[in-house]
């Protein structure tokens, strides 16, 4: 989900005997399970995925507080806006997290941002859809926060070793965001007739979304290889797509609700669910920018950083009078 744009500068992945013997001893490491820190020799086209991939990363958490914030005041209940405020903020966190990654990397965070907001840099193509009722929260939190678990739990073993740290924490938080999310579901689904259709109605306005969140079919997906060879990636997008099937469609089941898939069927003899096509040319649509909310987010992001340029000054200016202070002290 965090990968959708990220495209590998490599023209294939290389044995060990077509490496320099640098990158051999690096790829060697990789092989051997051991992390790769920010000091050490890295390739620049390993450097330059990790780039895109965690900035995107980082901007899908920051963007994806923009679909529930504006719940916060209108949830149903004290504890709800409590527990939706929580969730929240731990984006906002992840979002920190990741940043910090990033610069690790040698780019600022201020680089990230002007990339998200002149459209050269991405995030998660699914928080460009609305929210248009309270059930729309708990889909999110189930489907949308189990599809990033279904994500984020390989990058805990992903090579570079700040990411892998930062996912640690990461998926701690996204378990009670998925955890919140069904709750609010149950709720609905044993309510009044009009709550149960509700929560139906999202759960069909979600499913296809969050089925792309995973990124495009493995045969259209021709860099993953070698994200997987540099150990960034560990699982295919399809791979996890039928994860994500596999463990979601049982829950609808619970809940009583109906998965939007007229081609669903379980499949005994790979021990899985058969399902639809993803509508590729949506997903290709929204990534483009033509999404039913991306010119309002990305209008939201750019408010927010201008509103936000005279905390930065300031920042700045006393930064400058403190080193000021120092030398003058020496």
């Amino acid at each position: 989900m965090y990968a959708q744009e990220v495209k590998s500068t490599g023209k294939g992945v290389k044995s060990l005997e077509e490496m320099e013997p640098q990158e051999r001893a690096f790829q060697e490491k990789i092989d051997a399970d051991i992390k790769i820190e920010p000091k050490e020799w890295m390739p620049e086209g390993y450097r330059k995925t990790l780039i895109r991939q965690i900035s995107q990363h980082a901007h899908s958490e920051i963007v994806g507080q923009l679909p529930e914030g504006n719940w916060i005041t209108r949830a149903p209940t004290l504890e709800r806006k409590a527990i939706l405020l929580a969730k929240v903020q731990d984006e906002a966190g992840h979002g920190l997290y990741l940043y910090c990654a990033a610069e690790t990397l040698g780019i600022s965070r201020d680089q990230m941002t002007e990339q998200l907001l002149s459209g050269k840099a991405k995030y998660s193509s699914i928080f460009n859809y609305p929210t248009l009722t309270w059930a729309d929260i708990g889909a999110i939190g189930w489907l949308v926060d189990g599809a990033a678990i279904m994500n984020q739990v390989p990058l805990q073993r992903c090579s570079y070793g700040p990411y892998s740290r930062a996912m640690v924490r990461i998926c701690k938080e996204e378990s009670f965001h998925q955890r919140q999310g069904y709750d609010i579901m149950m709720k609905l689904v044993k309510g009044t007739t009009e709550q149960k259709e509700m929560a139906q109605d999202a759960l069909n306005r979600w499913w296809q979304p969050s089925l792309m969140m995973f990124g495009p079919s493995d045969k259209d997906s021709v860099h993953s290889a070698q994200s997987m060879a540099w150990g960034i990636k560990q699982n295919t997008n399809d791979e996890l797509r039928q994860k994500f099937v596999d463990q979601t469609v049982p829950q609808a089941e619970y809940l009583g609700l109906t998965v939007p898939d007229p081609d669903l069927r379980w499949n005994e003899e790979k021990g899985g669910y058969d399902f639809g096509e993803v509508d590729w040319s949506e997903f290709y649509e929204v990534l483009k920018g033509n999404g039913p909310c991306n010119a309002e987010r990305m209008a939201a992001r750019q408010k927010a950083w201008n509103d936000g340029a005279w905390f930065r000054e300031g920042l700045m200016a006393h930064a400058k009078k403190r080193e000021a202070r120092k030398v003058a002290a020496e």
